[in-house]
């Protein structure tokens, strides 16, 4: 039906191409000779609209070309980023000291990053390099994928915002996104990324000051991150990793959650409603342990984000513990990891952190 449907449409735009004596589409692009207005006389407002330059020929002669001519219709890209950048991380790659690079980026810059932890995972497999050793800071706004694949020894610090699937299949290393130091908005009340954040990620940390969009942290497996609201389907399929969401979410939080933990600020106390229960609970963070986890995890991404939020939830931790709450795995679902186990992991990620930003 659908075949039959467009072959009449086909057959429609013949007959009418014909009826102005033309044989194909590319005879009437660019035409506006073609057009004219039609008056809309019980419509005073539209009488008003003057169209005369809108549908004059700027080429009568039809010397340049009335649309694109380019070789199938695509536009020059510009190369990618990492090609840039890969001789200026060569020196770390081979050993010889950390390198810091600063570059602009703009959206078309898809998948910054990858094929740099591409090269580490190469030559040193997952293992990656020592901390420290590759940092790559960046402003502006980052296309789709920013981050993607990141390693351990890597470190991308982007000021300005990103598009869709940040940190897709993160394995190790640390990306921080945060707005311009000039902003003129909150950032807990902006987005500062798109959708499908952390999808697959196995390891690392991400913190961004500002809201995701949807499925954030879909199909985690072991990153943990921090970001200042989310939308619906947040630790979606989630099997490991710890997320921290210092603002609002959307519904269907949890979905399929078989593993990790997630700490969220019920600030309006709907979060029981919006989360997926069928495989998750909401609990209050009273046990030390998490308390220890969700304060380190706000005061790092304090520190690296300089976020207000994060440093109001800091300056009034009493009145603002009360207020999260905790999201994980019912024991049938799948049974906590042993407390020793879990402050190791916490230990070490933090201490990884801490030791890659030189503090």
């Amino acid at each position: 039906m659908v075949v039959r449907f467009l072959f009449y449409v086909a057959e429609e735009v013949r007959q009418i191409l014909a009826s102005m004596g033309a044989r194909s589409l590319e005879e009437i692009i660019g035409r506006p000779d073609l057009l004219e207005q039609v008056p809309v006389p019980d419509h005073p407002k539209a009488a008003t609209v003057d169209l005369s330059r809108v549908l004059r020929r700027v080429d009568p002669e039809g010397h340049r070309p009335r649309y694109c001519v380019q070789p199938g219709g695509r536009q020059a890209v510009d190369p990618p980023l990492d090609d840039e950048l890969m001789p200026l991380v060569r020196p770390a790659l081979e050993g010889k000291g950390p390198v810091v690079p600063e570059r602009g980026i703009r959206n078309v810059h898809r998948a910054v990053g990858a094929r740099i932890a591409g090269e580490i995972a190469y030559r040193y497999g997952d293992v990656g390099l020592p901390e420290g050793s590759i940092e790559l800071r960046f402003r502006g706004s980052a296309g789709q994928s920013f981050g993607a694949f990141c390693i351990e020894g890597m470190r991308l610090v982007l000021v300005g915002e990103a598009n869709d699937y940040v940190c897709k299949g993160m394995h190790g290393g640390e990306v921080v996104v945060r707005p311009p130091e000039n902003a003129a908005f909150l950032p807990h009340e902006s987005v500062i990324m798109g959708n499908t954040v952390l999808y697959g990620a196995t390891g690392g940390r991400l913190f961004a000051a500002g809201k995701a969009g949807e499925r954030f942290a879909v199909r985690n497996s072991g990153a943990w991150t921090v970001v200042e609201g989310a939308g619906d389907h947040c630790c979606e399929y989630m099997t490991g990793g710890v997320v921290v969401v210092l603002g609002p979410t959307g519904r269907n939080f949890g979905a399929g959650m078989s593993g990790g933990m997630a700490y969220a600020l019920d600030q309006d106390g709907q979060l029981q409603r919006r989360v997926n229960p069928e495989m998750v609970g909401v609990g209050p963070v009273d046990d030390p342990d998490d308390v220890e986890n969700l304060r380190s995890l706000v005061q790092r991404h304090h520190q690296l984000t300089e976020s207000p939020m994060a440093g109001e939830v800091l300056a009034r931790w009493d009145e603002y513990l009360p207020r999260f709450k905790k999201v994980a795995p019912l024991p049938h679902v799948a049974p906590p990891l042993p407390r020793e186990q879990q402050r190791a992991r916490r230990d070490a990620l933090l201490a990884a952190s801490r030791t890659q930003a030189g503090g």
